[in-house]
């Protein structure tokens, strides 16, 4: 598996990384998907306090603790489990930060965490005492490096100009173009794209007639998804996760792409993905001229 640097960070990152919000409840499942992912090649694996109340950081700090030294670990903070534990409220606070990263630490069993991430942010926040949170947690040496989750545009200029962020995690694929707006800049910052969502919810494989819903995708309708879908998977000779996988990766903006997976099998046919042969200059621009790019102004999600 090849990889990449994260920004101007020493975090080198399999291009294909292993988004772990899928893995369950089940532990000997989840633990049977990251060895499949860690035989893969795969050395970047991404979770956040949030997904199953931790549960999700307990299932991937005790399936990796063995080979820690080894790999890239990433989590997120920011969201706040009310008592009930049946909705949660934004905490964007030092104080909850520090105390937060305190308890991913514990789940993770690990003295470090390599790129703790803002789970998303809004411009009504005190971003200079989040800032100080993550700084601060750089110089105790409980982080190596951090970033944010984030499709705000005005949220990501903050970050861009007032922090040291190495990455900004965007959902991006070739059903959501939305983030290329922003590359550029991204780049003359030094700042690296994790991309998520990189096969739309399962619509970029070859299951995407069972994934079709009358709602659509984004700004796209059942209708347009099932003449556009088998028209993308003509246009080269991969198959249509292949083609999503090699488009996300086209783009030097981005450091990883995360995919999540349930099941070994969808580990495993993500990472052929990730090592078939890139898309050539005109296959990309075919692609693009058949999907529509549009901003985060025309459609928020």
């Amino acid at each position: 598996m090849k990889k990449r640097q994260l920004g101007t960070s020493d975090l080198f990152v399999s291009e294909l990384g292993l988004g772990c919000m899928s893995l369950g409840a089940d532990k000997e499942q989840a633990e049977s998907v990251i060895d499949a992912a860690l035989y893969e090649g795969i050395n970047y694996f991404d979770t956040a306090d949030l997904y199953d109340f931790g549960l999700n950081e307990e299932f991937v700090g005790d399936a990796l603790k063995k080979r820690r030294q080894d790999l890239i670990l990433a989590t997120k903070a920011g969201n706040r489990w009310n008592e009930n534990k049946d909705s949660w409220t934004w905490d964007p606070s030092k104080a909850y930060i520090k105390e937060a990263v305190k308890q991913s630490l514990k789940r993770l069993q690990t003295d470090y965490i390599d790129l703790y991430q803002l789970h998303g942010g809004t411009i009504e926040d005190n971003i200079d005492e989040t800032i100080e949170a993550f700084e601060d947690l750089k110089k105790e040496g409980v982080i190596r490096y951090y970033g944010i989750s984030s499709i705000r545009p005005n949220v990501i200029k903050q970050y861009l100009e007032k922090s040291s962020i190495v990455s900004v995690m965007m959902q991006y694929s070739l059903l959501d173009r939305r983030p290329e707006e922003w590359f550029s800049l991204l780049k003359d910052h030094s700042v690296s794209v994790i991309g998520r969502g990189p096969l739309a919810k399962g619509l970029l494989t070859d299951k995407w007639e069972s994934k079709l819903s009358e709602k659509g995708y984004l700004s796209y309708s059942e209708d347009e998804l099932r003449q556009l879908l088998p028209s993308i998977d003509a246009e080269t000779d991969l198959t249509l996760t292949e083609t999503a996988v090699q488009y996300s990766l086209k783009q030097a903006a981005v450091g990883s792409i995360i995919p999540g997976a349930s099941k070994i099998e969808q580990v495993q046919a993500n990472c052929r993905a990730a090592n078939a042969r890139p898309l050539s200059g005109e296959e990309y621009i075919a692609l693009q001229a058949l999907t529509k790019f549009d901003k985060y102004e025309q459609h928020r999600s």
